[in-house]
């Protein structure tokens, strides 16, 4: 009788600490060094894919930290916005026109999935490629913590929120705050994140040519500036023509930005209305006066909290064998 009470008595213990794991697994956290043990060589794969397509096309580095933003607006970062195989998926929103950079995290997924299968999460991907990418070009190099999981849900409807080339500053303040976003970070991660990077012509037609309200072009340009703008996205050309949207130093992540918002030489049009509101105004004018190094941990403190927005832990989601597509 003894020993069957022992019995049910390890069984009962048996069940209570697999429920205990359960719990624990399904409310999991994103920590620093996550993939410390399952693979230890994780960050390091993925920062060597990353230095290999900067190195061969500098524009990389932007086109990461664009695909980290993105992904992470929407639903946070669950890597949904790499499910490629709906015709109604995130992709396909207007917001997302000319987002690339999939083929750089589906060659760090296949590095990881050789060696440790069914461990790293796409989502984790793109935010260390994004880390990498931007530490890559003279910004900061910070630590994220990691243990995302994949979405397995892409929708073209929920991204429809997404901010807009040619928002008003209440309605970028608006999508950002619905986030948990501050204004402070509306100016690190919208203006402060085209230190680097270009736009096409497609998204200044509106700025140059047919600014609501009145028409003609947006005042705020500097019209010593404005003639420069026009000669390289003429009206009615070819939309598809690149510009920098740092005019000096389109590849090199610095505080020059902010000073062409200051100035009047902001090349898209939501990075002039950072200027519009006194909030904002005040915060792009603190990082001119202030030390690089001030911008550098900021950017990199809004880079780690829009990171954390809405991540799946735990046993949400699932680890994608293929970034495009759910297993």
């Amino acid at each position: 009788m003894q020993k069957g009470n022992t019995q049910i008595a390890l069984i009962l213990a048996s069940f209570i600490i697999s429920n205990i794991v359960v719990l624990v697994v399904s409310q999991g956290q994103l920590r620093v060094g996550f993939y410390s043990k399952t693979c230890p060589n994780a960050e390091s794969i993925i920062r060597k894919v990353v230095q290999k397509a900067v190195a061969d096309n500098p524009r990389n580095a932007a086109i990461l930290l664009r695909l980290h933003f993105h992904d992470c607006f929407v639903q946070g970062c669950d890597g949904s916005i790499l499910l490629r195989n709906d015709e109604d998926g995130e992709l396909k929103a207007q917001g997302n026109l000319g987002v690339v950079g999939f083929d750089i995290i589906d060659s760090a997924k296949a590095r990881l999935e050789n060696l440790c299968p069914g461990i790293v999460s796409c989502a984790d991907i793109v935010s260390l490629a994004a880390r990498d990418a931007v530490s890559l070009v003279n910004g900061p190099f910070y630590d994220v913590p990691t243990g995302r999981r994949d979405g397995r849900v892409s929708k073209m409807s929920l991204a429809e929120n997404l901010p807009d080339v040619d928002d008003s500053i209440n309605v970028l303040k608006s999508k950002f705050k619905e986030k948990g976003l501050s204004d402070k970070d509306l100016v690190l991660l919208s203006g402060g994140a085209h230190t680097i990077g270009a736009t096409a012509c497609f998204f200044m037609q509106k700025r140059l040519y047919n600014f609501t309200p009145g028409g003609g072009s947006d005042p705020a340009i500097n019209p010593g500036f404005l003639p420069q703008l026009k000669d390289k996205c003429p009206f009615n050309g070819d939309v598809n023509v690149r510009i920098p949207l740092d005019w000096s130093t389109q590849n090199v992540f610095d505080v020059k930005i902010l000073r062409n918002i200051r100035e009047g030489n902001a090349v898209i049009a939501s990075d002039a209305r950072l200027y519009d509101d006194r909030m904002t105004r005040q915060i792009v004018d603190s990082y001119i006066t202030s030390s690089a190094a001030s911008f550098n941990q900021d950017f990199a403190e809004a880079m780690v909290k829009i990171g954390n927005i809405g991540a799946k832990t735990g046993s949400e989601g699932e680890i994608r064998r293929a970034c495009n597509a759910v297993n």
